[in-house]
């Protein structure tokens, strides 16, 4: 009796650990992209940009991740069972691959815009990217999900030739309890695999991969420049030290910018790939995957909404301003001259204040980046 009641207590406290932690995620997840849309609905420059679109329209996926997905998920996870019955399983089920696909998909948006903004010259981003074209390109966020989540769901074509393993996982130990159990065939996982998650991944490691060589060609740039004014002839000695600081500077900022898009495709792929390779494999490997291994990976692909505020949001420093304006209920400290420094610069300050260098208006792009 006594091991069983420390077994029982054991599971108990488990339970509350559990608990904990999944509410600390929904609750930061749910803050910080609700803050990322407040700022954009009062801060009138953000409105500005067209960047500031795609990350309001991703914060508002991972808003409805964290607030119709996550809770019920972590309800079934800390209780067990599955309550609200079967028609509700395949609703939630549909949302939850519609919004963490759309999410996805945002984050290929964001790459592609950055691509143009900083890979292209001024004008070609302003053809390229018109309202049109960015409304376009949301829409598709939205609408390319739902063939791929309540268009098949709904109708069970992800069941076809399973149904015998989806009924036997329904029911645990417990035959009164029943599990919200999302088993799939293997073209359904290979479709929906490829465009959920390897086809904007592929677009993204393109486009970073991209805008690192130019990145990268700035720095070299910089240098011939630096190498090139250090004759004796060509400036007075004050001048040799600013542009040897600026210099310097500025190969600082490239090398955070480069930095900066391992931590975005790092964070991306650590949270995401482990799901969509398991969710490839499963099938055809008759369905043996552990279902707390597929627990483990449906979390940390959450986690991600909740990481792409910090990663998208907060290392902007017009975005930066806004929620000090909000959580600081309107101080006017925080409304300077300036404080949003790259809104002079040319059309390339569209992008986050993680490459102000790509931006400036005095760091002109090579043309044979162009």
């Amino acid at each position: 009796d006594d091991e069983l009641n420390n077994h029982h207590l054991l599971n108990s406290l488990e339970r509350i650990i559990l608990t904990l932690f999944l509410t600390i995620i929904i609750i930061m997840t749910v803050l910080g992209n609700l803050l990322v849309m407040v700022a954009l609905c009062k801060d009138r420059q953000l409105r500005k940009k067209k960047t500031n679109y795609f990350i309001v329209s991703l914060a508002f996926a991972d808003l409805l991740v964290a607030v119709v997905v996550m809770p019920f998920a972590a309800i079934e996870l800390t209780t067990s069972q599955w309550r609200y019955g079967e028609i509700f399983c395949l609703v939630r089920t549909s949302l939850d691959v519609l919004l963490t696909t759309a999410s996805i998909l945002h984050l290929c948006c964001i790459a592609l815009d950055r691509y143009y903004a900083i890979c292209c010259q001024p004008l070609v981003y302003r053809n390229k990217m018109t309202p049109l074209r960015v409304a376009l390109m949301l829409g598709g966020c939205w609408v390319i999900p739902s063939f791929i989540s309540f268009l098949p769901i709904m109708q069970s074509w992800h069941a076809i030739g399973i149904e015998d393993i989806i009924e036997q996982r329904k029911f645990s130990g417990n035959s009164n309890e029943t599990n919200c159990v999302f088993v799939v065939n293997r073209p359904y996982a290979l479709i929906c695999s490829t465009v959920a998650f390897y086809v904007p991944l592929s677009l993204m490691v393109l486009a970073y991969q991209r805008i690192y060589v130019t990145a990268m060609g700035h720095v070299r740039q910089i240098g011939t420049l630096q190498r090139a004014g250090s004759a004796p002839y060509s400036a007075p000695p004050q001048h040799y030290l600013s542009s040897e600081q600026q210099g310097s500077s500025r190969m600082r900022i490239e090398t955070k910018a480069a930095k900066t898009l391992a931590v975005i495709m790092g964070c991306f792929c650590l949270c995401w790939a482990p799901f969509f390779i398991t969710n490839v494999v499963d099938p055809f490997i008759h369905y043996s995957v552990p279902w707390q291994m597929w627990t483990a990976w449906l979390w940390l692909g959450y986690i991600n909404s909740g990481l792409n505020p910090f990663l998208y949001a907060f290392l902007n420093r017009a975005f930066r301003r806004a929620f000090l304006m909000i959580l600081c209920c309107g101080d006017e400290r925080y409304v300077r001259q300036g404080s949003y420094g790259t809104d002079t610069g040319p059309p390339t300050h569209h992008l986050l204040a993680a490459f102000p260098s790509l931006c400036s208006p005095t760091h002109p792009k090579p043309s044979h980046l162009g």
